[in-house]
């Protein structure tokens, strides 16, 4: 059994996509791009266990989530869409395998960018932001998280790529070996990748390709 929080805010950051703040359990501890199970504090849903990532630091005196929802599946993030604050979450074990290594390009699908938001907070307190890059694939414009945050934050080195929609300024289609050539920077950078399996899948061949050595490679599956 974990511990029992309470939600301090619930927030839309897009349309589907719910900030979640909530109170920080005593001596938990996680390195930022890591993620705990989580389930609500309500009957019939303590046992519905869901990883999330965290998109606070480690230092802050309270836990947040940005997460994906899903409304069409009577599922747990549906559930969340009718929380409150003062709802309870009860948070279990920390986990995730993406760290930050050194610079990079962040390579996200949809809400595979959670791990990196919370990398990429923690630079930005460090001002270590340096060259790092973020190559952000979504379907639409309303698709993408926090925006308007990666354009201050990264400039030239946000890339958007959208499947579902041509707008001058960002990417069509989906993210290639070509689109990976060309931002990729000087040898032996990291890339991190989190997303979708079959993005990841693809992804990693495109960088076989590239001849890009395992152990430059960090990645998440969810």
């Amino acid at each position: 059994m974990g511990q029992i929080v309470k939600i301090k805010s619930i927030e839309h950051l897009t349309h589907d996509v719910l900030r979640i703040v909530a109170e920080k359990p005593a001596n938990l501890s996680y390195e930022p791009g890591q993620a705990v199970d989580i389930s609500i504090n309500k009957p019939g849903w303590e046992k519905e266990l869901r990883a999330f990532t965290f998109t606070s630091l480690p230092e802050d005196d309270h836990i947040e989530f940005s997460i994906k929802t899903y409304p069409s599946h009577n599922g747990v993030t549906n559930q969340l869409l009718s929380l409150h604050a003062g709802d309870e979450l009860i948070v279990g074990d920390v986990f995730g395998d993406i760290h930050y290594k050194g610079e990079g390009i962040f390579i996200a699908g949809g809400a595979g960018v959670t791990p990196f938001i919370a990398i990429l907070k923690h630079l930005e307190k460090n001002k270590k932001i340096g060259k790092n890059k973020l190559i952000f694939a979504n379907k639409t414009k309303s698709d993408i998280i926090l925006e308007e945050k990666f354009n201050k934050l990264l400039g030239e080195n946000f890339i958007n790529v959208l499947s579902n929609e041509e707008i001058a300024g960002y990417e069509h289609g989906f993210i290639t070996a070509e689109l990976l050539k060309k931002h990729k920077g000087s040898e032996n950078v990291f890339f991190y990748l989190c997303g979708p399996p079959p993005m990841m899948e693809a992804i990693e061949k495109h960088l076989a390709l590239l001849g890009i050595a395992k152990e430059f490679i960090v990645r998440e599956a969810f």
